[in-house]
């Protein structure tokens, strides 16, 4: 009886611990964009696990966890204002293409490729290994340079992809 409330209060005390010890949190990003447009991204830092991504078929539009892009005006003549879900598409295997899906997809879905825009992107499986997903818009450089870019790394796929 002894060891039982031993062991009853040890679960007891280490059991918050184990609750806490690996938290994902909900990011907010906002930014204006060069023409003006407010654009703001809402995600959550989840773990970069690219099994499912790595066996989908090419031609397939991938989010996890169905990240979001709000713009209040027209990023560019592509991109217009509205909400979005971030995701990839695979174009084969290496090669992936950021895209953003008009409006939102609940886990699961099947999304309408007619509703899928493609963004002039760039792919590197050399910029280091992110252990949860990071989503960003940050200023272009090299081909992209003097656009505003949204990037997505996940483990260790890094796509670039023009905004505006």
């Amino acid at each position: 009886m002894r060891i039982l409330s031993v062991l009853c209060m040890l679960v007891l005390l280490l059991a918050p611990s184990f609750a806490f010890a690996h938290p994902h949190f909900n990011k907010t990003i906002s930014t204006k964009l060069p023409n003006g447009a407010e654009a703001s991204i809402a995600y959550n830092t989840t773990p970069a696990n690219l099994t499912h991504a790595e066996s989908a078929p090419a031609g397939t539009f991938i989010t996890p966890r169905g990240p979001s892009l709000e713009l209040s005006a027209d990023a560019s003549p592509d991109i217009p204002a509205g909400k979005y879900t971030i995701g990839v598409i695979k174009n084969g295997d290496g090669d992936w293409t950021l895209a953003l899906y008009k409006g939102g997809l609940g886990r699961g879905d099947t999304p309408d490729m007619a509703n899928v825009i493609k963004l002039d992107s760039m792919y590197s499986s050399s910029m280091g290994n992110a252990e949860h997903m990071l989503i960003d818009i940050t200023p272009g450089s090299g081909k992209f340079e003097g656009k505003a870019v949204l990037t997505l790394h996940f483990g260790t796929m890094f796509v670039a992809g023009v905004l505006s």
